[in-house]
């Protein structure tokens, strides 16, 4: 039941997504030929007036298709005869779903289960911060030139670092102030630690829940962006890296754990699935923001059954990468 769990959950992240595209290319008029969850043969479906409802056998992908998204057509109501920022509105609605979707279920979290602000509350005697001289009220501003907007950001700083010394930038008394500090092994676990406890909002205000919610979400984007750097220059071992079958053994896990768990694990992935669509590879949604943008600056169209060329290429590159992983995933299990 929690493995059922755990593919709904990451189905529904698909839904808001997909849908995110359905509504918008209805709003503009365009002939929407399928709208399908999943990816692979048709397991079932229920034809509308002008589309096909799908439920495909593969449980992580789905896809709006749309009269002339691959090749060109002269019908009004094809989406390659709609302008460029009808068509930009259409692609960028998905992952902006799934954003929206990240910062709702974040609000939800912080309003049930409070959450931690990056503000020093205690200090461990004798740890790293109690040293330095670091004071119960000071707020945490950078942690090695990154900005420190939720505590998961120090905390992400700190584990980044590893057991190299770390530079620190806090808010005490309203004059910004550096320390290097060194990191500390935690006890019972090889979590690296500099000994603060944060301040935890227990029961939040609904504005005070909004705020969280968008600023988990930020940071989120942030990790993305930290994790491709990490990626790219080869700071991650193949171990690290995991696809559709780790997350869902991560997501039945939350599931196992709670609803909280489970609504941090559905909205972190919820985040991550707005900004990788946003990739510029082509198939995925920021290609297309690409060749829009292209299309507002220049006044140039681009040639749609070239477009569909390049990305029938992306998709096969796609999929291909998605039976590896998955591979890589049965036979080099992450650890967790």
């Amino acid at each position: 039941m929690y493995v059922i769990a755990a593919i709904v959950a990451f189905g529904i992240l698909i839904l808001i997504h997909e849908l995110g595209h359905f509504t918008l290319a209805k709003l503009n008029g365009v002939v929407v030929e399928e709208f399908a969850i999943g990816m692979g043969p048709k397991l079932f479906g229920i034809k509308g007036k002008n589309t096909q409802y799908s439920i495909r056998i593969l449980p992580f992908g789905g896809y709006v298709k749309m009269l002339g998204d691959q090749e060109k057509s002269d019908d009004p109501g094809a989406f390659n005869n709609k302008s460029p920022l009808q068509r930009l509105s259409i692609v960028i609605a998905g992952p902006i779903m799934n954003l929206i979707l990240a910062v709702v279920l974040y609000c939800i979290i912080g309003g049930i289960g409070g959450f931690a602000l990056p503000t020093v509350n205690k200090l461990v005697p004798d740890a790293p911060a109690a040293k330095a001289g670091l004071k119960t009220g000071d707020q945490l501003v950078k942690i090695n030139g990154m900005r420190i907007l939720t505590w998961e950001d120090f905390s992400m700083g700190v584990a980044l670092a590893k057991d190299n010394p770390i530079n620190l930038t806090v808010n005490q008394n309203g004059e910004l102030k550096g320390y290097t500090l060194d990191t500390i092994k935690e006890e019972g676990t090889n979590r690296r630690i500099v000994g603060i406890y944060p301040e935890i909002v227990s029961a939040p205000t609904i504005s005070q829940s909004i705020v969280y919610g968008f600023k988990e979400t930020v940071s989120i984007i942030k990790q993305v962006f930290l994790s491709f750097k990490i990626i790219f220059t080869g700071g991650a071992s193949l171990n690290d890296v995991g696809g559709p079958v780790t997350i869902i053994k991560i997501t039945r896990q939350a599931a196992i754990a709670g609803i909280i768990p489970l609504l941090t694990i559905v909205a972190f992935l919820s985040s991550q699935l707005g900004i990788l669509n946003l990739v510029p590879f082509p198939a995925l949604d920021g290609s297309y923001v690409l060749i829009c943008l292209y299309e507002i600056i220049t006044g140039k169209p681009v040639d749609e059954n070239k477009i569909g060329i390049i990305n029938t290429i992306g998709f096969s590159i796609l999929m291909a990468f998605m039976v590896l992983i998955i591979i890589k995933d049965i036979v080099f299990p992450v650890n967790f």
